[in-house]
C-alpha cells in the first residue's frame, strides 16, 4: 500500500495518512464545532518579508491556549514577528491581536488549513488545538473530532508540504501500567482517557509514518502538568494547581478536587516555552528519539498549599474529591524520567517548587495579602 500521494504533474494533492495504520477517521458531526468560514487571502496574515532570510514560517494552531501566546512571543523574538502565524477559532483579545499576524484557523477545515499553509508559506507547523483531559471524557465524541480528526488533517498537510512538525504530547499519554515513579521515555502505554489515547496515537503517527517512513521531521514533547497564571483553565486534572493562585489572592479559600497525596509531574509555563524553543531548534543529529519526557518538579496538593502558606499562611483548604478527575491523576504518572532530554538538547528547568509558587504570587498580585515570611 502506498503511504501517501504527493503532487502529480505539478497538481497538489492531499494525501491520506489514516488507512496506513489501519484507522479510518470518524465523519465529524455537523453540530460537534459549528464555524463560520474563513476568509483567506494570499499572505492575509503575514506583510511581505524580505526573500533572502532563513527564518522558519510558523504557524500555530490553537493559539489562544494556555501555551500558544507565549510560545508565538518567544519565536516572534528569535524569527522576527511576521514569520510567526497564530491562529485559533476564537476572536482574539485586542493585545494579541496587536502583537502580530493572527488568522482564524479551524482543523476541522481542511481546505482551510490547506490555503493558510500555502498562501503563508509555512515550513513550521505547531498543533496546540486538542481538548484536554476531564473536558474529552465529558465530550468523547468531540475530543475524537478536534483530536484524532483533526491530527489526521495536521498529519496530512504536513506530508503534502513536507513541514516540520511539532506536537505536544502529555503525561496523558501513559496509564496505570505504566510505571509510575518514575516513568520512562520507552514504557507501556495504556490511556484510560479519549485524551490519553489520542497522544499516543499522535506520537506513534508522527514517529513511525512521519519521520521513520517518510522521512519528514517531527518533534514531540511529553509535557508535565503546565502552571500559568495568565491564561484561563481549560478543564485538565492538573487545573487545580493554577486555580488555587487565585482563589488564595481573591478569597484565601481553596476547594481542591484532587486528594491531598496525589503527587504528579509539574512545570512552570516558562520552562515549558523555553523547552519548547529548545527542541524545536535542536540540530536533527542531536536527538536520539522523536518524542521526550521533560520535567521539572513533582508535588502533591497539600505540598503545594504548605509552600502557599509560607506566603499567604491564612489560605484555607477544603478536599471535594473528583472522582472523574482523581482517577484520571491515580492512573498517570508521579515522577517523569527525563534523562534523555537532558543528555540528548541539553534540557534543564530553572523553576523549582519555591520558585513556582513565587513567581505565580508575584504574577497574580498577591502583595496585598502575602505575609512577611518569605
Amino acid at each position: 500500500m502506498q503511504s501517501c500521494v504527493r503532487a502529480v504533474s505539478g497538481a497538489a494533492q492531499r494525501v491520506h495518512l489514516a488507512p496506513v495504520c489501519g484507522f479510518q477517521p470518524p465523519a465529524v458531526e455537523a453540530q460537534s464545532i459549528s464555524l463560520s468560514p474563513c476568509q483567506v487571502t494570499s499572505d492575509a496574515g503575514f506583510p511581505s518579508v524580505s526573500s533572502g532570510s532563513d527564518h522558519p514560517r510558523i504557524l500555530i494552531t490553537g493559539g489562544l491556549g494556555q501555551l500558544g501566546v507565549g510560545l508565538a512571543k518567544l519565536l516572534r523574538k528569535q524569527f522576527g514577528k511576521y514569520n510567526v502565524l497564530l491562529s485559533d477559532i476564537r476572536k482574539p483579545p485586542t493585545d494579541v491581536y496587536q502583537s502580530g499576524p493572527f488568522m482564524y484557523s479551524d482543523i476541522l477545515d481542511y481546505k482551510n488549513l490547506r490555503e493558510i499553509v500555502v498562501n503563508n508559506r509555512i515550513t513550521w507547523l505547531i498543533h496546540y488545538s486538542a481538548l484536554l483531559s476531564a473536558v474529552g471524557e465529558a465530550n468523547v465524541s468531540l475530543a475524537r473530532d478536534v483530536n484524532i480528526t483533526g491530527l489526521h488533517n495536521i498529519l496530512d498537510i504536513a506530508t503534502e508540504h513536507e513541514l516540520r512538525l511539532f506536537i505536544p504530547s502529555t503525561i496523558g499519554a501513559f496509564g496505570p501500567s505504566s510505571p509510575r515513579n518514575p516513568t520512562p521515555d520507552l514504557c507501556i502505554q495504556r490511556p484510560q482517557t479519549i485524551y490519553g489515547v489520542s497522544k499516543v496515537h499522535a506520537e506513534l503517527m508522527g514517529e513511525v509514518i512521519l519521520h521513520h517512513r517518510l522521512g519528514l521531521d517531527f518533534r514531540c514533547l511529553r509535557y508535565p502538568g503546565i502552571i500559568s497564571a495568565d491564561s484561563q483553565i481549560g478543564g485538565g486534572t492538573t487545573d487545580y494547581a493554577v486555580q488555587v493562585f487565585h482563589d488564595a489572592v481573591k478569597t484565601g479559600k481553596f476547594v481542591c478536587n484532587l486528594s491531598p497525596d496525589t503527587r504528579l509531574p509539574m512545570m512552570f509555563i516558562e520552562d515549558c516555552l523555553r523547552a519548547t524553543l529548545e527542541v524545536l531548534k535542536a540540530p536533527a543529529e542531536v536527538l536520539s528519539m522523536r518524542t521526550y519526557n521533560i520535567s521539572a518538579m513533582s508535588f502533591t496538593p497539600e505540598e503545594l498549599v504548605q509552600e502557599i502558606r509560607r506566603h499567604l499562611p491564612d489560605l484555607q483548604v477544603t478536599y471535594k474529591i473528583d472522582p472523574v478527575r482523581q482517577a484520571i491523576a491515580d492512573s498517570w504518572p508521579m515522577i517523569l524520567d527525563d534523562a534523555s532530554a537532558r543528555s540528548d538538547w541539553g534540557w534543564k528547568h530553572e523553576y523549582g517548587l519555591p520558585e513556582l509558587v513565587q513567581a505565580m504570587l508575584n504574577f497574580t498580585g498577591s502583595d496585598s495579602r502575602m505575609s512577611q515570611t518569605n
